[in-house]
């Protein structure tokens, strides 16, 4: 089952075998910021003309790197969370100094001086700024779109009660799935950040986010306890690194 946000689900379908019954449940919407007000945002930051570094946590807010970098010191570091993110930027002409395969945190040690301009969701997590400022690198946050949950009928929750493997791509989409995916299904994450959001209530979780899911699950389908005798534990898909 895919549960991104209508129109948002091509890529993940394409990791899946062939012979799959693939549903779309959407569990989540996104609500953009106006270009003014991020703006606004922007001009109101204490380091405005002086960021040394650029962070973008998500190929949502392509479209306001623009209007963020005004704010930027001559030279600054343009760094992104995702390859989706860095496809975004590349798609709108901006090059990128670094990458971080999902999380923010994984692009600290490609800082090397601040203050840093984090520019995402309303929701963003706390560790980059945490482990910055443990270097004493300021950070401020400027958010261009919250996520919102959905509200799912009977038949959608019927579905997503019946699946097999559930790829839950943020927390904000468990917080959403979590009361009806079934404790026999499969739920694949893109990160730690998720998986231990979805660990918290559920035990089947594969940090396998990217191509390579096609064999997992391909594995996981031919396993059986028959074809196993006196294994006495499920297989092992291994936590494939994020792509």
């Amino acid at each position: 089952m895919l549960t991104r946000e209508a129109g948002h689900n091509d890529v993940e379908r394409a990791w899946l075998p062939d012979d799959a019954n693939v549903v779309e449940v959407p569990l989540t919407a996104t609500k953009y910021f106006s270009l003014e007000d991020v703006a606004r945002e922007l001009e109101a930051c204490v380091y405005r003309g002086s960021f040394r570094a650029l962070v973008v946590t998500s190929a949502r807010a392509a479209d306001y790197v623009s209007v963020a970098r005004g704010s930027l010191a001559p030279g600054a570091q343009i760094l992104v969370v995702g390859p989706a993110t860095a496809r975004a930027l590349a798609d709108r002409g901006i090059g990128v100094t670094a990458l971080a395969p999902s999380r923010a945190v994984e692009i600290a040690d490609s800082i090397s001086s601040g203050p840093v301009l984090q520019l995402g969701a309303s929701e963003m997590r706390d560790e980059l700024a945490t482990e910055l400022a443990a270097r004493h690198i300021a950070t401020e946050r400027v958010a261009c779109y919250e996520t919102l949950p959905l509200e799912l009928d009977g038949i959608d929750r019927a579905v997503l009660a019946s699946a097999d493997v559930v790829l839950i791509g943020a927390p904000s989409a468990w917080s959403v799935a979590r009361a009806y995916v079934g404790p026999d299904a499969w739920v694949v994450v893109p990160g730690a950040t998720t998986a231990a959001a979805v660990r918290a209530h559920h035990v089947r979780v594969l940090e396998n986010w990217g191509p390579q899911l096609r064999a997992t699950l391909a594995a996981l389908s031919s396993w059986t306890p028959e074809a196993h005798p006196g294994s006495g534990a499920e297989p092992s898909p291994g936590g494939a690194a994020d792509t």
